[in-house]
């Protein structure tokens, strides 16, 4: 098994006023030879937006872009004619393809909005782009993982990669095993809150460990937690 661990006040910083964001990796201005990528997982920013303000349009493409709002409610246009808000519970996902121009405000007037922006590079290049997002209850993730991104669709939401975005709520003393999806693949588990080991990293909120090489490794919940794993091909 290998393992890197990024502590929560080890990523990258921007403050920008109506914009604050702490960049996993590498990111705009905020530069780390060291942290570039982990295999497919190319972005992890943890972003808050104040009060009716947001990303004017601009483009992307060829990258699979999931946003997950963990506070508030987020706006979302884009050039195909969407026009929908993400609310907390809701995971979206967006597939740019051959090229797609969005925007992305705070959809509220007086409550910031924080959320989650992650960037997987896709398995294909140039698909038509795609938009999709669903609601998942927090009941089915209790104390178990709930698969919300997966190659496979069905409940999950579909990426263009063999990638699988997974999130749990565990109470305290909780003991789940998890177990890779894919042989090859590592995964990233990001906590959101909470005290946890992990792989045995000992880890925090907003910490991170980076997990490969292994088939299945055990997860504790410390203190009640809540935890993200990302699992990507580590080929990249």
């Amino acid at each position: 098994m290998k393992t890197v661990v990024h502590k929560s006040d080890s990523r990258g910083y921007a403050n920008h006023g109506w914009l604050k964001s702490r960049h996993t990796f590498s990111f705009a201005n905020y530069h780390n030879p060291e942290r570039v990528h982990f295999g497919a997982l190319r972005v992890l920013n943890d972003d808050e937006v104040a009060e009716g303000m947001g990303f004017g349009t601009h483009p992307h493409e060829n990258m699979e872009i999931v946003s997950i709002p963990l506070q508030g409610d987020l706006e979302h246009k884009d050039s195909t004619g969407r026009h929908k808000v993400i609310r907390q519970g809701d995971v979206q996902i967006m597939s740019a393809g051959s090229g797609i121009s969005h925007s992305e405000y705070n959809h509220n007037k007086d409550e910031e909005v924080h959320f989650l922006q992650i960037w997987v590079f896709p398995k294909e290049k140039n698909i038509e782009p795609r938009y999709e997002q669903k609601t998942y209850e927090v009941e089915d993730r209790m104390n178990k993982f709930q698969t919300v991104v997966s190659p496979e669709g069905g409940d999950a939401l579909w990426i263009n990669q063999d990638a699988f975005f997974s999130l749990a709520n565990l109470d305290a003393g909780t003991k789940l095993n998890y177990d890779v999806k894919k042989p090859g693949n590592g995964v990233y588990f990001f906590v959101l809150n909470g005290d946890m080991e992990v792989a045995g990293e000992a880890l925090t909120t907003r910490d991170a460990v980076g997990i490969s090489e292994t088939e299945s490794f055990e997860v504790k919940a410390k203190s009640y937690a809540e935890v993200l794993a990302i699992e990507v091909p580590m080929e990249f």
